[in-house]
Order: C-alpha cells, then structure tokens, then sequence
C-alpha cells in the first residue's frame, strides 16, 4: 500500500519524535501533546473532507488517536489538586473536548472537530506563553542554593 520511501519517512518521523520526547522538559511535552492532539484532528478533517469507506476508518484512528493524547496525556498529567480551580476547570475542559471528537466521529461533523482543535490551539498558545515564566522559575532555585 505504501512505498518503501514512505516507511523510511514513518521511521525517521517516529526517531524525530522519540527523540524529540527523550530530551524534553515537562513544560515542552505538554506543547507536543498540544500539538500531537491537533495533528490527529488536521487529519481527521482531511480524511472527512475526502470521504469513501476507507477515509471513514482513517477518520476514527485520527479521532481516537486525538482522544487518547486528552485523556492519556493531557488530562492524566493534570494535578487537580495542586491546579485548584484551573486544574478543575482543565480537567472539565478536557472531558469536554474528547466527547466532542467522539460525536464529530458519529456525526461526521468538521465544525466540531474545528471547535476542539481552536479549544486546543488557544491552550497550546497560553501553554507555550508562560515559557519565559516556567524557564525563570527552573533557574531561580538553582541561583539560591549557590548562595
């Protein structure tokens, strides 16, 4: 079904993001969940569009696959606890967006699968926002114990 160039692209693509994983931080995991999760659901949206029976099982991969990096990733990740009412209110969120994926898949409906991944592009933004912070956060501790 596929050249042998496509699965030395798979490959390479899988050691890129093995790697990719390997040497991260937790702040850039979330970002590649983030950006995982909105990968699954571009491909959702272009199997849907091209429609036929064979799109229709690629769609439910992209979706399921979209669904597993919320609820695996993003969401198992949270601390409710430590987040208070943002990590309440994240992990209410998240809930959310996997059962809209899930009914965009039964319904076939793009415009939910929009919604999800603007919901997701928005926290992927604010996410990659407090960089700065996190990354002065991390030095700080190190600067006091040399004193």
């Amino acid at each position: 079904m596929f050249s042998p160039g496509h699965a030395g692209a798979n490959a390479y693509a899988r050691v890129g993001v093995e790697t990719g994983v390997m040497g991260a931080n937790p702040h850039r995991l979330v970002v590649m969940l983030y950006q995982g999760a909105r990968q699954a659901i571009a491909q959702a949206r272009m199997h849907l569009q091209q429609g036929g029976v064979a799109a229709v099982a690629a769609r439910g991969e992209a979706i399921s696959k979209a669904i597993r990096i919320i609820e695996s990733g993003l969401q198992a990740s949270l601390n409710v606890e430590a987040g208070g009412e943002i990590g309440e209110r994240l992990n209410a969120l998240y809930s959310y967006m996997a059962r809209r994926l899930f009914e965009a898949n039964v319904k076939q409906s793009e415009a939910m699968l929009v919604e999800v991944d603007r919901l997701l592009a928005t926290l992927e933004e604010a996410w990659i926002g407090i960089a700065p912070e996190i990354a002065r956060m991390a030095v700080q501790p190190s600067a006091e114990s040399m004193r």
